[in-house]
């Protein structure tokens, strides 16, 4: 956002958050796109402007990438539409396509930011088994990979990311990313039903494609093309080219932003 515009969005009276799910396949990532791309953002805050009458620029909790999705994605603005907030939801809804929906509102104090005020996220990746075949029912949601996996492997992988570390090596490589690599991760759970195996994962922050690759890392521990410790040895050499291929974006899914000082917020 443009200094000038946030001086005058933050002079209005109203900082309204918003909880958003969306299919993030058909999307140019969450992030506003120029024409002919179309991102999240672009649709949301189109049909914001039109139930609020004035410009709508959107702050998310993060910025997804496209064909990523999301069930808990955090945004906020900054309002004089005196519109109730309780029927935000519905009102704004009706102007949005079937792949985006409003899930939740409230109004909050100026000092909110979606993207500034997290404490942690939750993404989780989903992982299916498949017999050779894919199914065209799951291809928008899942990696399916013709292989068996072992989960048990790849939980020990997992569980030497808890912890602060350095996660330069799971950074994609060309990132422009300034942001600082050292990252808290507080969860990271393997957990399977049949041939579906999911990752969750929760961290103070992420790096720019840093789930995807951890997750086309931890795949190479569960085929039995690398070792517990070999995964472990990668954080400690912070370098992407030891890396196989990142994870396809359509198994990623942001499913919590919290908010320690705002917890009816998420």
């Amino acid at each position: 956002m443009k200094p000038e515009h946030k001086e005058m969005m933050k002079a209005r009276s109203r900082n309204i958050w918003l909880r958003v799910a969306y299919d993030g396949t058909d999307y140019h990532g969450f992030q506003r796109q120029t024409s002919p791309m179309t991102a999240v953002q672009n649709v949301l805050e189109e049909a914001l402007e039109k139930i609020c009458g004035e410009l709508i620029e959107l702050t998310s909790s993060g910025r997804t990438d496209a064909g990523v999705h999301a069930r808990g994605q955090i945004v906020n603005f900054f309002t004089d539409s005196t519109i109730p907030v309780d029927r935000l939801p519905a009102v704004v809804n009706r102007f949005l396509p079937g792949s985006i929906v409003v899930t939740g509102a409230g109004e909050t104090d100026d000092r909110f930011s979606a993207l500034h005020s997290p404490h942690d996220k939750t993404y989780s990746y989903r992982l299916t088994e498949t017999d050779g075949y894919a199914s065209p029912f799951l291809h928008r949601y899942s990696w399916q990979i013709d292989s068996r996996l072992d989960t048990a492997l790849m939980q020990q992988a997992a569980d030497t990311l808890l912890g602060e570390h350095d996660f330069s090596a799971f950074r994609t490589t060309g990132s422009n990313e300034k942001g600082d690599p050292v990252k808290t991760i507080y969860r990271a759970d393997l957990i399977r039903q049949g041939p579906d195996i999911e990752l969750r994962i929760s961290a103070s922050g992420f790096l720019y494609h840093m789930v995807r690759n951890i997750v086309g890392t931890l795949v190479k521990v569960g085929e039995g093309r690398m070792t517990v410790p070999e995964f472990a040895a990668l954080i400690a050499a912070k370098d992407r080219s030891l890396l196989p291929p990142m994870a396809p974006a359509s198994g990623l899914c942001m499913e919590q932003v919290t908010y320690r000082d705002y917890p009816e917020i998420g």
